[in-house]
């Protein structure tokens, strides 16, 4: 019996290996499945202190790294980072694998958007890679308004789950003829339902009622139809949550106009970074809110809208805020939730109460003025975590 078994697994391979050996390279660029198969690898800690790789990546990435380090430093976090530098000018690949290589030995990163200043089609956006090849299949963004921050519309409470690793972000294109450009916009069914099925656990989970996915079927059938198609699969075995659909051009409108009408919200990768961009401008800008990628094995952190800010880099003008909520964030999906409530509670105080603020949200004050302020509150809370 054993051996039979051995035999048939041995043919079962050498078929796999010979179908493989078939296919010609357009055919594995553009036929084999986007989702990347990981295999996770213990975590480390040390001491109880986790390590944690650091991206400060480019424009005013770095400055921000530093108020991140310092917060932590001054409410004890029991984190280690790990800084990896990717040069935007370098073309150079091993950065970015030993970006990926750290990552996938912590499980976790905390990073800027890394510029990617070549227009060269052969490199790719370093953000994009690091997404694909850590299988980092959906972001997430709550878009939840501050008190007292002067914004275009109040007291918004909206989940974003965006996918995050195909669609128009695939980045396959090719010259068909010259002059005429096809790129390809890739929609599976496995990633597709991957997102569906976790935006509608979370909103179990966290008793929020309804779901909406974003799409433009009514133009592209096939793809978003897809998506569309597989979002109200899962819905129906989630009854107790109310699904419905909008397309994504009356979406930003009705966002700008009702956005109260949304909870969580469903899309595909390019939708995702509209649809982002404009509720973060509802609420105050960019400067506040952070987004979380998330795989089966690995996290990363960053800005909700994962813009370089380089026009205001090195001014101590840059608004800290939405970096240290990514920064809190990653405490929490750590598990230290003393530390990361220690400075939401800080940051809070800070900007709704004292009203210290850049100027990007209404305020005149430095970026240090703000970090000063949010280490201040970290030092007279009364209930410290250690």
């Amino acid at each position: 019996m054993t051996a039979r078994i051995l035999v048939q697994n041995s043919l079962k391979f050498g078929n796999s290996l010979r179908n493989a050996s078939t296919l010609s390279a357009f055919e594995i660029q553009h036929k084999t499945p986007l989702v990347k198969k990981q295999t996770s690898i213990p975590v480390a800690l040390y001491g109880g202190r986790h390590a944690v790789t650091m991206l400060p990546g480019s424009g005013i990435g770095p400055e921000l790294m530093t108020y991140v380090k310092n917060v932590f430093r001054y409410a004890g976090a029991p984190v280690d980072f790990q800084i990896v530098d990717i040069d935007p000018k370098s073309d150079d690949k091993k950065e970015l694998e030993y970006a990926i290589t750290s990552i996938r030995r912590n499980g976790v990163a905390i990073k800027g958007n890394i510029e990617t200043k070549s227009e060269s089609a052969e490199v790719r956006s370093r953000n994009v890679a690091i997404r694909n090849e850590l299988d980092l299949f959906v972001n997430v963004l709550h878009c939840k308004s501050f008190p007292g921050v002067p914004a275009r519309q109040k007291d918004i409470d909206i989940m974003i789950i965006r996918q995050n690793t195909e669609g128009e972000y695939a980045m396959l294109e090719h010259e068909s003829v010259c002059g005429v450009v096809e790129s390809m916009k890739v929609v599976t069914h496995s990633n597709s339902e991957r997102v569906a099925r976790w935006a509608f656990d979370y909103a179990k989970r966290m008793g929020r009622k309804k779901v909406t996915t974003i799409h433009k079927a009514n133009i592209m059938k096939l793809s978003d139809g897809l998506f569309l198609e597989t979002s109200r699969r899962i819905a129906k075995e989630y009854p107790d949550i109310e699904h419905n659909d909008m397309i994504i051009d009356n979406c930003c409108m009705q966002l700008v106009s009702k956005p109260h009408q949304f909870d969580v919200m469903i899309m595909t990768n390019l939708y995702g970074s509209i649809v982002s961009n404009v509720v973060c401008g509802l609420i105050g800008g960019a400067g506040l809110l952070c987004g979380k990628n998330y795989g089966d094995h690995y996290a990363i952190f960053e800005p909700g809208t994962r813009n370089t800010g380089t026009a205001i880099a090195g001014k101590n003008i840059a608004n800290p805020v939405a970096m240290l909520n990514a920064a809190v964030a990653m405490l929490e999906h750590l598990g230290h939730t003393k530390h990361a409530k220690l400075i939401e509670n800080a940051i809070i105080q800070t900007i709704c109460h004292d009203n210290i603020r850049t100027q990007d949200i209404g305020g005149t004050n430095s970026s240090t003025d703000v970090v000063q302020a949010i280490i201040d509150h970290i030092l007279q809370a009364d209930v410290r975590p250690w």
